[in-house]
């Protein structure tokens, strides 16, 4: 995608200062000291004899995927709208496709009654797509899967489709698929069911293995991206989905009570500009797959609940860099400037998407009315999200976040047009940047004293940085070691 207006963050400059400082201490030390190469551990040897042990040693694991990260299924046919892009998928550039992968829309329904009947039908742990008609598999969250499995964890969805013989037992690890176009808070309702299904299984399995009575079983969840919002709002408000009148749920950690640790990784806590540009651009995935459009991306309400957060200063007025342009999240707003939904060169799509309204200004009259239902609900999730709260006790949230590239960190909004482009850039994993991930809110804070630690809306019981871009961050050697230590060897109350 082309931006205008390019120029050096202060990030980027102060980076290369460093950079030079580095290239300089180099030379001064000698290249000798510089060239070691650091292997990586020896997994196995670490973590094998703790992961043959009793399972009772351990919680069961449930991995969350970030957004796209679930296979998303046609019922009936079992034809593929998402995470296999060959043979008769839902090709988006076709009439038909473009209606399977978008959610419908209608004036004045509530969006969790606005469904089809596609469903999620797994977790992503490998993209399927065709290259001059060979199918080509290319890893998502497969690493992820297998290092989970070289600690022991069983995963049920790999012993049922037959990909890991695991015999019985197959109750220690679960994949929790779901459909990241819908608002989170519906899905943590999925969520909820789902805990507390697999609990009744676990608590089964302990009673026929181990001949215990009412074991007290609790979770271990790792969740990526969009995924790490769905898991804090889980802990937060178990199943209960936000008010449909706009006010904020109860907070009463009903989650919490089933869960011991929660392993979010690479989170966008305040959102990411990627989304941002996305929903007012479109959406390319590479050069084999297919072009995703703006009002396709903004039928589906997940998506708007990946938006940056204007008042951290993540979206600012082009003629003035140092201003907050707080109405970024308002529908009047992207009706003025003609975002998304709004935007009137989208009316092609609306049209394919909406073959029985055949008058323009009915079928803007529609997607205008679906834009402000998304909005507000994306306003209600974030003010649900940001209100800092102590974790209860014995329930731990740990972050493993990238710092080490160069992440789009602060959006320009053309003050007389509607173009937006990055001027500023931060640390992160290329998605989302180190502040997001921490929610770190210092930007709100006056006080320069005050801003010299972190201040967040997310009660960190430990936060750990890697080297690695946003899902390479799941196959890291080093996340990986971290991540089998927390869950097999550390310490637990």
């Amino acid at each position: 995608m082309k931006f205008s207006r390019p120029q050096w963050s202060r990030w980027e400059r102060s980076r290369w200062s460093r950079q030079l400082r580095v290239a300089g201490c180099v030379a001064l030390i000698g290249w000798s000291s510089c060239t070691t190469t650091n292997m990586p551990p020896d997994l196995g040897g670490l973590y094998d004899e703790l992961a043959q042990g009793s399972d009772l040693h351990r919680n069961p694991v449930i991995v969350i995927p970030g957004v796209l990260g679930s296979t998303l299924t046609q019922t009936g046919s079992g034809r593929s709208v998402w995470g296999a892009f060959t043979g008769d998928y839902a090709n988006p550039q076709t009439d038909e496709g473009v209606r399977l992968i978008s959610l419908p829309m209608a004036m004045g329904t509530p969006l969790f009654e606005l469904v089809d009947d596609v469903y999620a039908s797994g977790a992503l742990d490998r993209l399927q797509l065709s290259f001059f008609g060979l199918p080509v598999g290319v890893a998502a969250y497969v690493n992820l899967l297998l290092a989970l499995g070289a600690g022991g964890y069983r995963d049920e969805t790999l012993a049922y489709s037959g990909a890991v013989d695991y015999g019985s037992d197959h109750f220690t690890c679960f994949q929790f698929a779901y459909d990241w176009r819908r608002d989170l808070s519906e899905n943590a309702e999925r969520l909820h069911a789902f805990v507390i299904e697999k609990k009744a299984f676990v608590e089964e399995q302990y009673r026929e293995r181990f001949g215990l009575e009412n074991p007290d079983v609790r979770f271990d969840i790792v969740a990526h991206s969009m995924g790490g919002l769905l898991g804090r709002y889980f802990l937060r408000y178990g199943g209960a989905r936000l008010p449909e009148d706009g006010s904020a749920p109860e907070l009463d950690w009903s989650g919490a009570e089933l869960v011991e640790k929660l392993i979010v990784v690479a989170p966008p806590n305040s959102g990411s500009a990627d989304a941002l540009l996305n929903m007012l651009y479109g959406m390319d995935l590479g050069f084999f797959l297919p072009r995703y459009e703006a009002a396709v991306l903004g039928t589906m309400p997940g998506i708007y609940q990946l938006l940056p957060r204007p008042e951290l200063g993540a979206v600012v007025s082009g003629d003035d860099f140092s201003r907050a342009e707080l109405r970024a999240l308002d529908s009047d707003y992207w009706i003025e400037k003609g975002w998304g939904l709004a935007n009137p060169e989208q009316d092609d799509v609306l049209k394919r998407l909406m073959p029985g309204v055949v008058d323009p200004a009915e079928r803007r009259r529609l997607a205008l009315d679906h834009l402000d239902k998304c909005l507000a609900r994306a306003r209600q999730f974030f003010a649900a999200m940001d209100r800092p709260a102590q974790t209860p006790d014995g329930v731990e949230i740990i972050l493993a976040a990238g710092d080490a590239q160069e992440t789009p960190a602060v959006l320009a909004v053309d003050e007389r047009g509607s173009d937006v482009w990055t001027v500023e850039s931060g640390p992160g994993d290329g998605t989302v940047t180190r502040v997001s991930a921490l929610g770190d809110r210092r930007s709100l804070v006056a006080s320069e004293e005050d801003r010299k630690r972190l201040d967040s809306f997310v009660d960190w019981h430990r936060v750990m940085f890697f080297f690695e871009g946003h899902l390479e961050l799941t196959r890291d050697p080093a996340f990986i070691d971290n991540l089998l230590f927390i869950l097999l060897e550390e310490p637990r109350d």
